[in-house]
């Protein structure tokens, strides 16, 4: 295996912070707004979280929503890295059975030689969209196919990453490039280190075959909350030190908004919940505005879902955010915290990081 170091993985807390804050952001646009605004305000708050101390800024790969405009993490971190010097910058996730291993591999392997020492790759098993797109996707309409061959997907990719299929292998004289290849080149000065991987999930799948692998490990807490203490716990337990970690080292997902009073976070979270609730009933659009949301005439049924979702939501003045995000680093034993802020418009996911990094004293302010 290529070098990676355990510093790479692990993050140092900042301020008063319980752990280490790092960012996932979704690229979310909302109505009025463009894609290019929302690409535009992701290098804001990416520049944001490296002046302020944050260690990571991850986007996540989804497909066919129109309010989600993240469905090239590759493409958009190659322009990140161009806007920043030092935060580490991954996928959270690529959702791998979506791709052939070699493409991730190149693809990972280039974002790599632009910005060394700070890519992560961070992978998932979910399609990130609905079944006709992921079949679009796949070109297969055998879709558990893809996630029950995740292992041996992750197996190949690695191989790729590493550059050591063995002698008689089909794809041993393949390389992935950008990569370690170039260094046993003739003449070859490229760096032989690559990024490291993470394994993404929101059950116990991949919680249990990070942990079997020694590999780092990132729930997503923000939409799946009741699963958390029972994967990480899994992933305790199934952890094997690995090359890569003497020891588990795993993240969570959290949905997190700070404004200046209670009233106004509501406000501004409210409309990820609709925008949610519309997703979830076959009905992805654009994030709506705080006045619609504010407006909208939920029945029982959505009012019930959308109180449920706001639960897991930690929002409020700065401080109880960060009362609450302590909690939940308290509760849950994580190893750092993965804060992402949900809103129509980019000004207030700006201010609500900002609000955060100033009630931890983070530095920068």
């Amino acid at each position: 295996m290529d070098e990676i170091r355990g510093d790479e993985i692990r993050g140092k807390a900042e301020g008063t912070a319980p752990v280490p804050l790092s960012v996932l952001d979704l690229v979310t646009v909302g109505q009025g707004g463009t894609a290019s605004q929302a690409l535009r305000t992701g290098v804001e708050i990416a520049q944001l979280a490296e002046r302020r101390g944050f260690h990571r800024y991850w986007v996540a790969e989804h497909h066919s929503m129109p309010g989600v405009a993240s469905s090239s993490p590759a493409v958009i971190l190659a322009h990140t890295a161009a806007h920043t010097e030092r935060i580490r910058l991954g996928s959270g996730g690529v959702m791998l059975p979506n791709h052939a291993p070699l493409v991730i591999a190149e693809q990972f392997g280039t974002l790599e030689a632009m910005a060394p020492g700070r890519v992560d790759l961070g992978l998932g098993r979910a399609p990130g969209t609905d079944g006709a797109t992921a079949a679009a996707l796949r070109r297969t309409e055998r879709l558990n196919e893809g996630a029950d061959d995740f292992p041996q997907q992750l197996a190949e990719l690695t191989r790729f990453l590493d550059d050591d299929f063995p002698d008689g292998h089909p794809y041993a004289r393949i390389h992935a490039v950008p990569g370690p290849v170039q260094a046993t080149a003739e003449g070859g000065v490229q760096s032989p280190a690559r990024p490291p991987l993470w394994l993404l999930g929101s059950s116990g799948f991949s919680a249990r075959l990070a942990g079997v692998l020694g590999l780092p490990f990132a729930f997503a807490h923000h939409f799946s909350a009741q699963n958390t203490i029972p994967a990480l716990e899994l992933y305790r337990e199934s952890f094997r030190p690995s090359a890569v970690l003497d020891a588990p080292y795993s993240l969570i997902g959290v949905a997190a908004l700070a404004a200046e009073d209670e009233r106004e976070a509501r406000r501004q979270v409210l409309t990820g919940a609709l925008s949610m609730l519309r997703l979830r009933s076959g009905r992805p659009g654009l994030v709506p505005t705080p006045e619609e949301a504010e407006a909208y005439a939920f029945t029982p049924m959505e009012r019930e879902f959308v109180d449920s979702w706001l639960v897991n939501i930690v929002h409020g003045t700065a401080d109880e955010v960060r009362t609450g995000l302590d909690d939940l680093a308290k509760r849950t034993g994580a190893d750092e915290l993965m804060i992402t802020a949900n809103a129509h418009g980019g000004e207030a996911r700006l201010r609500s990081y900002g609000l955060i990094a100033d009630a931890y004293g983070l530095p920068g302010a």
